[in-house]
């Protein structure tokens, strides 16, 4: 740290005292181009369902989506994540309907790159939502512990995200933790023509205990049971191992980094960007928004102060882009604000 001079000669309430001066020192900023916004997608037509432990957000069908992605576009967030709600009667051991052409991703992200070809779209790669288990992979039936087959994985998300990028998805988000995913991806993207197709990689995603409404949402609680992601998902206690982590990714060809959650991982998000200087992304989960908006139902906190404060600190962290359930809103605010 650099020496200041001493008071009283160094006053450092100068440049707080008018809205003018404190702009002009302003370090960090908060625009709707940092924003992307996650949402809940299900089958069928003019239906949504209220997700019970995440007031204000709803799981969706695709007709409804579409208004959805139309409020996005008109507020200036670039980019939706789906996330999809699949059928009990759809899911099994294999989780083949993860890569089924028909399937509900596949349906959603060509329903809307036909009706907002400019707005970005990004799938999540992963098993849990198609699995009997609930697990992110792939699992020996013979095995008595459970646990989740590695290679076998990889195998599977390949087709998952090949399915998705003939979809037209712009961008693909394995959130699975298996090793080595990124270079199985990227190979089977490059193989079948989709050289443009991005991965966004979840690279350093922990095993958190903030990820319980989310679950509820997408309908994995249920399945995964007493289960947990301990095998495959990072010990919330490791910061080298997620610089490990990312490195890896960055030589399997990945194009964008996620650290997953976000509040409580801000040295992750840090350590990331200054350390390895790549596009930095942080995932504002489930458990994060219901906190916050159960305070501000409350009445215990300012509400849209502290919204726009909480994703404040991940730009000032290093985040490029923030998943966040608040995108709207904070759009509106920050449209508001300008």
């Amino acid at each position: 740290m650099r020496p200041t001079g001493a008071f009283p000669l160094t006053r450092m309430r100068r440049m707080r005292r008018d809205d003018f001066s404190r702009r002009l020192m302003r370090e960090s900023t908060l625009s709707v181009d940092d924003l992307i916004y996650p949402v809940f997608v299900l089958d069928g037509m003019s239906r949504s369902e209220p997700v019970a432990s995440m007031p204000g957000v709803e799981r969706v069908s695709i007709d409804r989506l579409l208004s959805v992605a139309e409020q996005a576009l008109e507020l200036g967030v670039p980019a939706v994540a789906l996330f999809p709600v699949i059928d009990v009667k759809l899911k099994s051991a294999l989780a083949e309907e993860a890569w089924n052409p028909e399937g509900l991703v596949p349906r959603t992200v060509r329903a809307l790159k036909e009706r907002f070809p400019e707005l970005g779209v990004i799938t999540d790669v992963a098993l849990d939502p198609y699995t009997s288990h609930g697990q992110d992979g792939l699992i020996d039936p013979n095995d008595p512990r459970g646990y989740v087959m590695n290679d076998e994985t990889l195998e599977a998300l390949a087709r998952q995200a090949r399915c998705h990028a003939q979809a037209g998805a712009d961008v693909v988000a394995p959130s699975d933790m298996m090793d080595g995913r990124v270079g199985r991806i990227r190979a089977e993207l490059d193989a079948a023509g989709h050289i443009h197709t991005r991965i966004l990689a979840y690279s350093a995603k922990y095993a958190s205990s903030f990820y319980g409404p989310f679950r509820d949402a997408v309908g994995s609680a249920a399945n995964l049971g007493k289960g947990n992601k301990y095998t495959y998902q990072m010990d919330p206690a490791n910061s080298d191992e997620a610089i490990r982590e990312v490195a890896l990714d960055i030589a399997e060809g990945a194009d964008m980094f996620m650290v997953k959650p976000g509040m409580p991982y801000l040295d992750i998000v840090r350590r990331v960007k200054t350390e390895l200087q790549v596009p930095t992304y942080v995932y504002q989960v489930s458990g994060e928004y219901a906190m916050l908006k159960a305070a501000a139902a409350n009445g215990w906190l300012d509400g849209e102060a502290c919204m726009l404060e909480s994703l404040l600190a991940f730009k000032r962290a290093g985040a490029d882009g923030i998943l966040t359930y608040f995108a709207l809103d904070a759009a509106r605010s920050l449209k508001r604000r300008t």
